[in-house]
């Protein structure tokens, strides 16, 4: 069944870097983990097409308030060289897979199978 989460503001002396450990433990510990904001239909469209070849991803759904603190922590731990994430922003196999773009043009190339089956996101 699919689970979602929703991101928290950390109190006050806590540092970013244990939320991106809490960020990197929930992407590690998944095999699909796509990161939301809450009420976008473009994260819709990213749940539906996962969830349509048999994926039960973490939808982990963002405030719009707390989203630049966010998408800041996520390129902290996947986004190595790489431009600040938007969201929806997915990883497969605790890598950061992208976007929608990199989804959808995944999807239509034919390599988004192989890659959920890699990640044992699938077992067909």
């Amino acid at each position: 069944m699919q689970q979602q989460t929703s991101f928290r503001s950390t109190p006050a002396g806590e540092t970013a870097g244990k939320k991106s450990s809490e960020i990197a433990k929930l992407v590690s510990e998944n095999a699909v983990v796509v990161f939301a904001r809450r009420g976008c239909c473009m994260c819709h469209v990213v749940k539906l097409l996962l969830q349509g070849h048999g994926v039960s991803p973490l939808i982990f759904e963002v405030d719009e308030k707390k989203e630049l603190d966010f998408v800041c922590e996520l390129s902290m731990i996947g986004g190595k060289g790489k431009p600040p994430p938007r969201l929806p922003t997915v990883f497969v196999g605790g890598e950061m897979f992208g976007g929608i773009e990199d989804i959808m043009g995944a999807h239509i190339s034919g390599e988004l199978v192989p890659r959920l089956r890699q990640a044992k996101a699938l077992w067909l």
